[in-house]
């Protein structure tokens, strides 16, 4: 008889924290990305801790702030700013200002039986409408900010919620707001089917493009199936594809597009008259292909290994993309075809989704368990500062490590 070993695998839950500068206080938040579901958003749930007798009738206020900044910093002259500032939700969170008892989320109730009498629970909510996180790619020259969305978290400690908040008593987390894909990527197959007459020329050129899904995740492979039927007297010189990032800038109702990924090609080319040609396409667009291109814009990100393309604006069910607020993202696969200087060319696009797969879908699973293992060498080869507890299977991770991207 050999003896029966059983390994039992705990996963470990972990929290963010942050400490103020005099070290008197620590704020604790079980996750940095907060969803937006359409119908409602993830709320903003933490803890704040508190060391015995500092405050001494002075109150600790806490507050979610906003940022859009949607101009240049450098160019900020006479006064004129291109950024908005807005406090979006703020509240005393200790001493505790109602009577009724707060019902805790499950990561604030481990947390408060684990961090003992000084821990107070806190909440916050995304109004509705709240652009998500969004950052425009700067460029080699830009010294300041970069434009887009951003969110923070603050606690400060003051005798009123309008005091100006000290430095050494105050702390800042940055945290996103996102969306994921829904469950179902849809049964449609976007397409598009164009065509082209020329001057002083019989019969039309015609293109038809056809994506194989509705909604792609991010780094995920695009199928775009191209038919071409030349029934003009031109001949179709080359093809380029391209996956095409638009972006509409609310704030200055302006609009403008960037490639992502591209590729040309010559093959079957020319394409002359009375021909046709087939092909399927393949394009993966990722940021880390991107790094070098001005205005690419990107999910509002905290480390350099979380950047990836921005996911594209959803909005709820009758309402209208123009609604949502921020900066509002969209793609297509283009496809364009030359048919040299007197013949000009062809083009069409074909929308499509980029997301996050939901939470729960095999997909996200699969994307996790990458993800996790990257932590894992990452964290052996930074020697990143955790703090573990087995008993309670919680691991915090000390948010200093993403200070170089907050502001002073």
């Amino acid at each position: 008889m050999f003896p029966i070993i059983l390994l039992a695998y705990v996963v470990a839950v972990k929290v963010f924290k942050k400490t103020t500068p005099n070290g008197k206080v620590t704020v604790y938040l079980g996750k940095r990305d907060f969803i937006d579901h359409l119908d409602h958003v993830d709320p903003i749930d933490g803890v704040v801790v508190v060391d015995n007798d500092y405050l001494k009738g002075r109150k600790l206020y806490g507050q979610v702030t906003t940022t859009y900044r949607y101009g240049r910093e450098e160019d900020e002259v006479m006064g004129l700013k291109f950024s908005k500032e807005m406090v979006l939700a703020r509240d005393q969170i200790v001493p505790i200002t109602t009577s009724e008892k707060r019902e805790l989320t499950t990561i604030q109730d481990k947390l408060v039986k684990k961090l003992g009498p000084n821990a107070f629970p806190f909440t916050f909510q995304f109004p509705p409408l709240a652009p998500s996180s969004v950052t425009l790619q700067p460029g080699d020259d830009e010294a300041g900010k970069p434009l887009g969305v951003e969110y923070h978290i603050k606690t400060f400690v003051g005798e009123h919620p309008e005091d100006r908040s000290h430095k050494r008593s105050s702390v800042s987390l940055a945290i996103k707001k996102l969306q994921y894909a829904p469950p179902s990527r849809g049964l449609r197959l976007p397409s598009s089917l164009v065509t082209k007459g020329f001057t002083f020329s019989q019969g039309k050129l015609n293109l038809e493009v056809t994506l194989d899904k509705e909604t792609y995740y991010h780094g995920e492979r695009l199928s775009a199936n191209v038919i071409i039927s030349n029934n003009s007297r031109k001949s179709v010189r080359n093809i380029k594809v391209y996956v095409v990032q638009h972006c509409e800038v609310t704030m200055v109702n302006a609009q403008y597009s960037r490639h992502v990924a591209s590729l040309e090609t010559r093959e079957g080319c020319p394409i002359t008259p009375g021909a046709s040609f087939t092909k399927v396409f393949y394009l993966v667009p990722l940021a880390s292909s991107n790094k070098d291109k001005h205005g690419i814009a990107l999910d509002g990100y905290l480390k350099e290994d979380d950047v990836n393309l921005a996911s594209s604006t959803l909005v709820a069910e009758g309402k209208s993309p123009s609604d949502a607020m921020g900066i509002v993202i969209s793609y297509s696969v283009r496809v364009k075809l030359n048919c040299g200087t007197l013949g000009g060319e062809l083009v069409t696009d074909v929308p499509f989704k980029l997301l996050h797969p939901a939470p729960g879908t095999i997909e996200r699973e699969k994307a996790n368990a990458l993800k996790k293992s990257k932590s894992i060498d990452r964290a052996r080869y930074e020697n990143s500062r955790y703090v573990s507890d087995d008993e309670d299977n919680i691991v915090f991770e000390d948010f200093a490590r993403m200070r170089l991207n907050e502001p002073e």
